[in-house]
């Protein structure tokens, strides 16, 4: 057992582990199911610890050897079907999980050939072990999907690293076309957070260097080549990913033709794939600190939109770049050329507020947050100033991460998109004093007083500003909910006005009885949203503002899972006339599969970056609150029987079954 095995917490547990391995060897058939059971609580701890895994490998033909398979569907491994681990994983108890777990291990041993199994080749063990990696992309990926998040498991995090360790086990040989493809269709969603996408590039970059296969399609390879391109060599003078410092030299030396072709070499990399390249942020800083700022433009990719803001701002895009851009943050670069695409800076609040913004000085609770969650390579405001542009260059790439937070995570992805002169102050607010102040009802909230509301932790595994701002805006959310909790209807109807924006629509439509649970005037439900946002019912008029929205959650079974804050940013019809209802997903991945066919679609049906999208039914079927402005027109056309009878099915053969 290595050193860092040799560890105080864990050694205890393994002492537990031999001792009731000893005792399920010798346990007689009628008695190996109760050792069966304490092995596996044991085995439970030990995938637990960070150090487990690496305990349990050595021991996996002992416990094969012992029985702990005997009796079970795991007793003959080569009958296993790969499609079928997925589903364990996720939605059996715990202790049927870390049986899945350990079988996965046997089969990794008998990959390596360090263990023999009747019936099971290597060659065959590796290609279930492939297989199950390619079925369980997301949870390699680190996309956390609603229904996942809500039925999490007390295993979870280990299987997920369990996952992981199988793949830098066995490589990514079979599964790298099935990887490239899933790398691309998050990517065209534009994530601020990418840096799980990166990590996956890096293993297809390893595998493609060493193992030379694994694609069968040329075009699969292609994809593959701009991925790896985009990130360690986007250029001439580092297509070959030399290191900063050199190709900071080769830039000193390089001619204006040549710094010119970097400059657009860049951009085309970065639009292209919704990547930064480090390269890409040392270019900028070269070209600021040689006096060539010239190429700034050129190297952010604008359009004349962006050019004539870049022009107008430039001092202030400068210092930005100067402050934000560094190894580590350069994926900001993205979320300034962007913003400046936006042309938000012409609104006469923001350009003072970044300046603010770039001045500031954090207190230690906003630094600590910080450095807790992204280390300490760049200052924690250097990392906070980088998290604003991204945010305000990409208002639909924000994540709620592994958190209960969907509802703040709409309200910053709602005020980066219409109201960012607000984002930048209650940011201002947290960075300068710890607390941020809203009001309810004329009733001053200060987060600073409010216990915790969903979220009891600061949430690591989400970008900067929702780092330092969600643990505020949570205690306001919940406090905003215990201020209302007597009222006898959903809280939603008052709070999503008060926490979101004057914009947000005072008449409030919701599917169910809030004391039953229960079916509640649904058609007529179907109908107010036809008549309020479909442009063929309601007079043509378009989604003014982004509206908040409810959503019944259902998993790819068409069961239920929960409730879950989502924001309607448009309707409008796709290139094949169909109507389809655009919105924004908190999740880390808007692209879910709802059941009875119900897929959200990210690209490919008209979505701008970051949207996701449904037919207009379909997304009616799962809605189950709406806002809307009250605003009533002349030429409103009745909604068909036949339609509110589908939406109706649909929706009853998901979540509304048990609730008529």
């Amino acid at each position: 057992m290595t050193t860092s095995l040799q560890d105080e917490t864990l050694n205890p547990i393994l002492r537990s582990f031999d001792h009731v391995l000893s005792q399920l060897s010798t346990a007689s058939s009628a008695g190996k199911a109760t050792y069966q059971g304490r092995m596996l609580d044991t085995i439970k701890r030990l995938l637990k610890h960070p150090h487990g895994i690496a305990a349990i490998e050595p021991r996996i033909r002992e416990l094969d050897q012992a029985g702990i398979f005997d009796g079970t569907d795991w007793a003959v491994p080569s009958s296993l079907v790969p499609g079928m681990v997925g589903n364990t994983l996720r939605m059996a108890d715990s202790r049927t999980v870390a049986l899945e777990c350990v079988s996965l291990l046997r089969f990794l041993a008998v990959a390596r050939e360090t263990q023999s199994q009747p019936g099971l080749p290597a060659e065959h063990a590796r290609h279930f072990l492939a297989q199950v990696l390619a079925l369980n992309l997301d949870r390699i990926l680190g996309a956390h999907h609603e229904a996942a998040r809500v039925k999490a498991g007390e295993l979870d995090g280990a299987v997920d690293r369990l996952l992981k360790h199988i793949l830098a086990s066995v490589g990514t040989e079979g599964i790298l076309g099935q990887l490239v493809d899933e790398v691309w269709r998050i990517l065209r969603q534009r994530p601020i957070q990418v840096d799980h996408v990166k990590s996956m590039i890096l293993q297809i970059a390893l595998a493609m260097n060493e193992q030379q296969q694994g694609f069968s399609a040329s075009d699969t390879r292609l994809g593959a080549d701009r991925l790896i391109s985009a990130l360690f060599g986007p250029t001439q003078l580092s297509r070959e990913d030399p290191g900063l410092q050199t190709y900071r030299d080769r830039l000193g030396a390089a001619d204006t033709g040549t710094l010119q072709a970097e400059a657009t070499g860049m951009a085309r990399a970065m639009h292209d794939t919704g990547l930064v390249s480090d390269y890409h942020g040392a270019f900028l800083r070269f070209v600021l600190e040689s006096g060539q700022s010239y190429l700034v433009s050129d190297a952010l990719g604008l359009s004349s939109t962006g050019l004539d803001s870049f022009r107008c701002y430039q001092a202030l895009v400068q210092q930005l770049i100067d402050v934000a851009v560094r190894p580590g943050t350069a994926q900001a670069v993205l979320g300034i050329a962007l913003m400046l695409e936006r042309g938000i800076l012409y609104s006469p609040p923001i350009a003072p507020s970044l300046w603010r913004l770039l001045g500031a000085r954090l207190t230690p609770n906003c630094e600590a947050g910080l450095i807790a969650a992204f280390g300490a390579d760049a200052t924690p405001h250097q990392r906070l100033v980088a998290g604003v542009m991204m945010l305000l260059g990409q208002p639909l790439g924000i994540g709620q991460g592994n958190n209960p937070t969907c509802q703040s995570a709409r309200a910053l992805s709602m005020w980066a998109l219409n109201d960012p002169d607000y984002l930048l102050w209650q940011l201002a607010q947290a960075t300068s004093n710890d607390r941020v102040i809203m009001h309810f009802e004329g009733q001053p909230l200060d987060s600073a007083l409010l216990p915790a509301g969903l979220a009891l932790h600061t949430p690591l595994d989400a970008d900067p500003v929702s780092v330092v701002l969600v643990p505020h805006l949570d205690r306001i959310y919940a406090e905003m909910g215990r201020m209302v909790a007597g009222r006898g209807e959903d809280p939603h109807r008052w709070i999503n006005p008060e926490l979101h924006g004057w914009w947000v629509g005072r008449e409030f439509h919701i599917a169910v009885d809030i004391a039953t649970g229960k079916l509640h005037e649904y058609d007529q439900f179907i109908r107010d949203f036809h008549t309020s946002y479909n442009p063929m019912h309601n007079g043509n008029e378009p989604v003014i503002h982004p509206q908040p929205a409810g959503i019944a959650v259902t998993d790819s079974q068409g069961t239920f899972v929960g409730w879950h804050a989502i924001s309607i940013i448009r309707v409008a019809l796709d290139q094949s006339g169909g109507m389809r209802v655009y919105f924004f997903n908190p999740n880390n991945d808007s692209g879910q599969d709802w059941g009875h066919g119900i897929i959200v679609s990210t690209h490919g049906n008209g979505e701008r970056l970051g949207e996701a999208s449904l037919p207009f039914a379909q997304f009616t079927s799962r809605l189950y609150i709406f806002h809307d402005d009250g605003l009533k027109t002349a030429s409103e056309v009745p909604v068909s029987d036949d339609e509110v009878v589908t939406i109706r099915e649909l929706a009853l053969q998901s979540w509304a079954r048990n609730r008529l």
